[in-house]
């Protein structure tokens, strides 16, 4: 559970419409086999494979939202949501694409909202968009998930850095290829080199949440 710190969303997030691959095609298949799902099982999850978990979920008593979270899948498939998904996951996928997507929004001390952030409200805000519910703070981020070494930085980890302050008082976003996104006071949201003089000096760890 991850320190209590995530949603109805597993760690390693939660399956909804958009996302493809053979978890959706086993997903499908299940559905199709009670009788739920007239779509056939090509491993995409889209309108037909959201509206066949709403009517499982109804039918189980469930929260009908339509997404495959921890509840929904262990109803439906007898066994528990994967702990984790390798880099090209869906979910490291959105994350990677919400944050992008709000590269040069100003930096906004205490900001939490795509009117401006500060570093742990972006974080916060990006990952909340895939359903996990982070701390407010860099140093309270710092204490959940699992830590994580340099040569083993996958994308969708959070990154810290001790900058303005001892410990840890500044939060990113792992892209991969050695780069991260984060809310500077200097720029706004930005990406910038992991390795750089620096960021690099100011490093102090890594944990993984995805």
């Amino acid at each position: 559970m991850l320190f209590g710190v995530f949603s109805s969303a597993s760690a390693a997030g939660a399956y909804r419409e958009g996302d493809s691959g053979e978890e959706i095609t086993a997903i499908q298949s299940r559905l199709a086999s009670l009788g739920y799902h007239p779509g056939g099982s090509d491993g995409d999850f889209g309108s037909l494979t959201t509206e066949a978990i709403k009517r499982f979920q109804q039918d189980r008593g469930l929260e009908t939202d339509g997404v495959v979270g921890a509840d929904t899948y262990r109803a439906l498939l007898g066994r528990e949501i994967p702990a984790s998904r390798d880099g090209s996951s869906s979910t490291i996928r959105r994350v990677i694409q919400s944050a992008s997507r709000y590269l040069g929004v100003p930096y906004v001390f205490g900001g939490t909202t795509p009117d401006g952030f500060d570093c742990s409200g972006f974080t916060r805000f990006v990952y909340g968009q895939s359903g996990i519910i982070l701390p407010r703070t860099a140093d309270a981020q710092y204490g959940v998930g699992q830590p994580v070494s340099y040569n083993r930085l996958q994308a969708g980890d959070l990154v810290f850095f001790s900058t303005y302050e001892e410990g840890v008082s500044h939060s990113g976003i792992y892209l991969g290829n050695g780069q991260f996104i984060s809310a500077t006071s200097s720029q706004g949201v930005a990406i910038a080199s992991l390795g750089s003089g620096y960021w690099g000096a100011r490093y102090i760890g890594a944990r993984r949440v995805l």
